[in-house]
C-alpha cells in the first residue's frame, strides 16, 4: 500500500462492515405489524436496507402518511434496540482490513443510513471506533443516494473527490458516489446482489472485504 491511490476511504456500515441483514428485517416486520400494515416481501424490505429510515418506509409504502411513517419509525428503533435474537456480527476479515488501512495512513470514515444513535452503538460493540475519523449518518443529513454526507465529509477533511472512494453493498452507495464523481468499490456479499449493482456502475467489485487493497 506504498503507492496509494486515495486518501479517504468511505465505508456503509450495514450489509458492508456488518452482517446485519436478519436483525434490520426482524425490526422492520415487528413495526409494520404493530402498525397493522400489509406486509412487504421479505426481498422488498432487504432491497431498502441503506436509505434513511423515513425514506425507507416511503419505499415499501408509497403514499404513507407522515404521522403512520413516524409511528413505523419509532416502532422499528424500539424493536431493533431491543431485539438481540437476530445479533449483528463484522463480516470475516473486516476488523483486520479496516485495522491495517488505518496503520497505513489512510483517512477513513462511514456513511450510512443509520441513525446517529444505532452508529455509535455499533461503533463500540464493534471496537472499530477508534478508526474512523469521521462518521455521517442519515439523520444528521440527506438520505442516500443523495451526495450531501459524502461532500460534507470531503469538507471535513479538505478533500477533492477524486481523492476518495466509496465502498458499499447497494446501488445507493454506488450512485451516491457517482452523483458527486467518487470511485466507487461495490460489495457483493452484502443487500443487492451483482446484477443489481451492475446497474449503477461501480468502479470496481469485490466479493470480500480483503480484496479491497488491491484498489486503493
Amino acid at each position: 500500500m506504498t503507492n496509494k491511490r486515495y486518501d479517504l476511504i468511505i465505508f456503509d456500515w450495514d450489509g458492508t462492515i456488518i452482517d446485519s441483514e436478519a436483525h434490520i428485517i426482524l425490526s422492520m416486520k415487528m413495526a409494520i405489524t404493530d402498525e397493522g400494515l400489509t406486509m412487504p416481501s421479505q426481498q422488498s424490505i432487504r432491497h431498502i436496507i441503506g436509505l434513511s429510515l423515513p425514506r425507507a418506509i416511503e419505499e415499501l409504502f408509497p403514499g404513507i402518511d407522515n404521522d403512520s411513517n413516524q409511528r413505523v419509525a419509532d416502532s422499528y428503533r424500539h424493536h431493533f434496540f431491543k431485539e438481540t435474537t437476530a445479533a449483528s456480527e463484522l463480516f470475516d476479515g473486516v476488523s483486520d482490513v479496516i485495522k491495517d488501512l488505518h496503520a497505513h495512513g489512510y483517512y477513513l470514515a462511514v456513511a450510512t443510513g443509520k441513525g446517529r444513535h444505532g452508529l455509535d452503538l455499533a461503533l463500540q460493540s464493534s471496537g472499530l471506533e477508534p478508526f474512523f475519523h469521521i462518521t455521517r449518518c442519515a439523520d444528521e443529513t440527506r438520505s442516500k443516494p443523495d451526495p450531501m454526507m459524502l461532500d460534507e465529509i470531503l469538507t471535513d477533511l479538505d478533500l477533492e473527490s477524486s481523492k476518495a472512494i466509496m465502498v458499499g453493498d447497494t446501488s445507493f452507495d454506488m450512485d451516491m458516489a457517482k452523483n458527486i464523481k467518487m470511485d466507487s468499490v461495490a460489495v457483493t456479499y452484502g443487500m443487492h446482489d451483482k446484477k443489481h449493482l451492475e446497474n449503477s456502475n461501480p468502479t470496481y467489485f469485490i466479493d470480500a472485504i480483503n480484496q479491497l487493497s488491491q484498489y486503493v
